[in-house]
């Protein structure tokens, strides 16, 4: 009895054989590189998340080796309804008093008084000289000038120097107050009527202005010392320091202090610590050796990644060039590479030698215990140099990248090959089974045929 394979003949050359032997083959030759790709697209997922966490310890690196952290000033006083106090970047560090004695205050003169605001201010044309301190400013008018008429063209003219209002003093009492826009005994207010032009000006902005206030200076002392200032705002007295007087308190002492912004050194320091705690687990989740694959770091054999774990642990407690430890000035370190930040023992040291403090950190002249100085470049720009070997464009993790990038394209060009050549293989193998096929076919032809024969000579000799 014939039987049917790839089209008829035998049992033994059918599809399912070939298609058995194609995946024992797949099995042994394309298998493995699609485990190799596998293990490789996930380095190169843990790559670009660890990638990412460097690349934010190296910014937070930069922002704490970049002018600002420790160079930011705070300024406290004592009482600051008296006095305020703010401090530039890199303003001394210092402590002083002051005792507010008499706040500076504008001049201000007022005119006569005018029945309404639309009172003309002359009978005729002429000009007026307005003198504000040292300024003097030449004005025109004429008989339809008025009072509001004049206050706009005082503040268009001389509104730098002096500030005109109209004000309604009584029930038909309008009267022009001028005031300084500075303070200080040298900002006195006249008008006079300009001989030879006119001088019909009122008698109410001439002969009948009169002192509502007098310009005067400040008057206060820095530690005792006797200082005079035209302004309350005093930004002159102290390098980067301003002074804004706001009560006199005569024989109150008020207490200030300009400091490093300890507050704005801990931010930036914590925002370190955080970033470098967060790629040092990930590193140590990556890195981990284990008997358990499933628990097994995906770069636990890889010396690159494993390299910059332990440079960066190792570096921890090398910082300082021999002038001190990092632990010493409150970033502190454990056995998983993780850091914390003693914000009392930072502060301890910036009390006792803030100079020092920031130049262990951040460079500069560092004082050491027996007296003599050095000049550091700072454990933070060590840390960064050491990062920026890794995380800058053209180091070592983009090198390694590309090399994950070509271990890929090699293995998808091994199993686009081992692909081609088992289907080229299996496609002969085919096209064989099915000419045996057809060979064995054609035995069964002739095999039923032989049967048939003997079967028939059988019957007729019975």
């Amino acid at each position: 009895m014939g039987i049917s394979s790839l089209g008829a003949g035998s049992s033994i050359l059918t599809q399912d054989v070939i298609d058995q032997l194609k995946a024992a083959d797949e099995s042994k030759f394309v298998a493995p590189v699609n485990k190799s790709l596998r293990a490789e697209d996930s380095k190169l997922t843990a790559y670009d998340v660890m990638n990412a966490y460097m690349d934010n310890v190296y910014e937070s690196l930069k922002s704490l080796t970049s002018y600002g952290v420790f160079e930011s000033r705070t300024a406290l006083s004592s009482n600051e309804n008296a006095l305020e106090v703010s401090a530039k970047e890199s303003s001394d560090i210092q402590d002083f008093s002051i005792e507010v004695e008499l706040l500076a205050t504008k001049e201000i003169e007022q005119s006569g008084s005018l029945h309404t605001r639309d009172a003309t201010i002359s009978t005729g044309s002429g000009k007026f000289e307005l003198a504000v301190g040292t300024e003097t400013f030449t004005l025109n008018y004429d008989n339809t000038t008025t009072l509001e008429g004049l206050k706009e063209l005082i503040n268009k003219e001389a509104g730098d120097s002096v500030n005109a209002i109209v004000v309604q003093v009584a029930d038909n009492d309008f009267r022009l107050l001028l005031s300084a826009t500075k303070t200080g005994v040298s900002q006195d207010i006249s008008i006079v009527d300009v001989v030879g032009e006119g001088e019909t000006l009122n008698t109410a902005f001439t002969t009948d202005m009169s002192n509502v206030q007098d310009g005067v200076d400040a008057k206060f002392k820095f530690n005792g010392v006797a200082i005079t200032r035209s302004s309350n705002s005093v930004d002159d007295l102290l390098a980067g320091v301003t002074l804004t007087l706001k009560e006199a308190n005569v024989g109150t002492k008020i207490d200030v202090s300009v400091g490093q912004n300890r507050e704005h050194i801990q931010e930036r320091m914590t925002n370190f610590i955080d970033k470098y705690n967060s790629a040092m687990t990930q590193l140590n989740t990556d890195t981990k050796s284990s008997q358990a694959v499933s628990e097994r770091g995906v770069f636990s054999s890889d010396s690159t990644i494993k390299g910059m774990k332990y440079n960066l642990v190792n570096m921890m407690s090398t910082l300082g060039e021999g002038s001190g430890k990092i632990e010493d000035y409150g970033i502190k370190f454990d056995d998983t590479g993780r850091l914390t930040l003693d914000s009392e023992l930072l502060n301890k040291k910036l009390d006792s030698d803030a100079t020092s403090t920031q130049a262990f950190f951040v460079g500069g002249t560092f004082t050491k215990d027996d007296g003599s100085t050095v000049e550091l470049s700072g454990a933070f720009d060590e840390l960064e140099s050491e990062v920026a070997k890794y995380s800058k464009f053209g180091s070592i993790l983009d090198s390694y990248k590309d090399s994950i990038d070509l271990r890929i394209k090699s293995l998808n060009e091994q199993k686009e090959k081992a692909v081609e050549r088992l289907n080229s293989n299996y496609a002969i193998m085919a096209k064989r089974f099915a000419a045996y096929d057809l060979m064995i076919n054609k035995f069964n032809n002739a095999s039923d045929m032989f049967t048939q024969m003997i079967n028939a000579e059988i019957t007729a000799r019975s």
